[in-house]
């Protein structure tokens, strides 16, 4: 007999013997029953479990089968260095780290002072590249950390702790220069050619769903009943954010968040743009920002119309709200390429903040180095969203007199065609 019949004889064989075995493995993990024990082999505190079939392992080893389980699986523990890195084009890296593999080697170039650790005489420490894939892959996917684990060839506790640590390296190294205003004049006139002058943003929050926190868990429990964490965004007219606001419980409504917030308090100085005034009729209006029904009306915050209204609040509501529209955009993306932020996100309240500002920054980057959105994204993200569903707007009624006398000019403006 060959020894490739042999080979093939000895597999049928050995798969034949453990088939009752896999049966009562997949049943177990339908039903949860999995073992969560794992041998961490990146930090300090360890579980313990075993690789599972080590003698089918060892057969296989025997019949050089090894190469070829390797590549139909693709989850040996060097599928990173000889998979990812050698084989994946540029297609694959976007679909699996929503970026290219140019932009992501760009990525950990600017993260590798923080994220860089040294090897000791136990064990390698991850590479930098394979540190910031654990935590990206986790972000991208609503798969959980034993997957991901899995797919890394790495302890569970070593995937969390990646996701803390990119997260960390990100806000504290890029936040402040990927979240930025920008040139606020291409702003303007960004803003004006979609139908609204001298507009500098466009404003709204949605809400991030979290696992009820131990401590005060009521106060996360949105209007849904379900409990989450607000993320307040400032969007320019390609969709990027330029200002955001983390970690306010789902109970809280957008206005006390924005009254509360840098931005307000820096809008209200008249220090967060260059102070450029233009006329409207006989109004002068300074640079102002969008909002919806449920924030308060401001000379520098325009809001749309509420109840019966005439075509020339129609209209007026019609340009705001195609400019308002990137915001909603911004997020439908922002969910959509990091998808962990569609399902509830398995982390104490304090981490949580710093992991949703890091997907804030990475979208931006992204954006930045122009890498696509692809369309398929939207329809799984419209799936997990659907478990979730955002909060409808509780409006605010409050409005200042000088910001009445603007919103009515711009009204008029719009009517007469003297507004672009």
């Amino acid at each position: 007999m060959s020894s490739i019949t042999s080979t093939r004889v000895i597999l049928e064989y050995m798969q034949n013997q453990n088939l009752p075995k896999q049966n009562q493995a997949r049943r177990r993990r339908q039903h949860g029953d999995e073992s969560d024990e794992e041998i961490d082999m990146d930090i300090d505190f360890s579980q313990s479990t075993g690789p599972g079939s080590v003698h089918i392992m060892v057969l296989m080893g025997q019949v050089h089968a090894v190469e070829r389980r390797f590549w139909a699986r693709e989850t040996s523990t060097d599928w990173w260095d000889r998979i990812v890195l050698q084989v994946w084009d540029d297609s694959q890296w976007l679909r699996n780290f929503r970026m290219r593999k140019g932009t992501f080697m760009e990525v950990c170039d600017l993260l590798s002072s923080a994220l860089k650790r040294q090897n000791t005489k136990m064990r390698a420490a991850l590479t930098v590249e394979k540190r910031v894939a654990i935590a990206l892959w986790k972000l991208a996917t609503p798969d959980s950390y034993r997957s991901v684990r899995h797919q890394f060839e790495v302890a569970k506790s070593t995937v969390g702790a990646a996701v803390i640590q990119v997260a960390n390296a990100i806000t504290e190294l890029l936040l402040s220069r990927v979240v930025t205003l920008g040139n606020v004049q291409v702003i303007v006139d960004g803003f004006a050619a979609m139908g609204f002058p001298n507009c500098g943003g466009a404003i709204d929050g949605t809400h991030i769903p979290i696992l009820a926190p131990q401590h005060q868990a009521t106060e996360y429990i949105n209007r849904k009943g379900y409990c989450s964490m607000l993320l307040q965004a400032l969007v320019y007219h390609k969709g990027r954010f330029t200002n955001i606001n983390v970690g306010w419980p789902g109970k809280v409504h957008d206005a006390r968040i924005f009254r509360n917030s840098d931005l307000f308090q820096k809008l209200q100085e008249g220090t967060f743009f260059p102070d450029q005034k233009i006329t409207v009729g006989d109004v002068e209006m300074p640079i102002v920002i969008l909002g919806d029904p449920a924030y308060p009306l401001m000379p520098w915050l325009m809001k749309p119309y509420a109840g019966s209204l005439d075509s020339s609040q129609d209209l007026f509501n019609y340009r705001l709200s195609k400019c308002r529209m990137v915001v909603e955009c911004a997020f439908g993306h922002l969910k959509a390429r990091w998808r962990s932020l569609l399902t509830r996100m398995d982390l104490s309240e304090t981490n949580i903040p710093i992991v949703i500002t890091a997907c804030c920054a990475l979208h931006n980057i992204c954006k930045s180095k122009g890498e696509t959105f692809m369309a398929g994204w939207e329809v799984e993200a419209n799936c997990l969203a659907a478990d979730y569903t955002q909060p409808g707007t509780r409006a605010v009624r409050r409005a200042q007199q000088g910001a009445v006398r603007i919103r009515e000019a711009l009204k008029t403006s719009f009517m007469t065609g003297q507004a672009m």
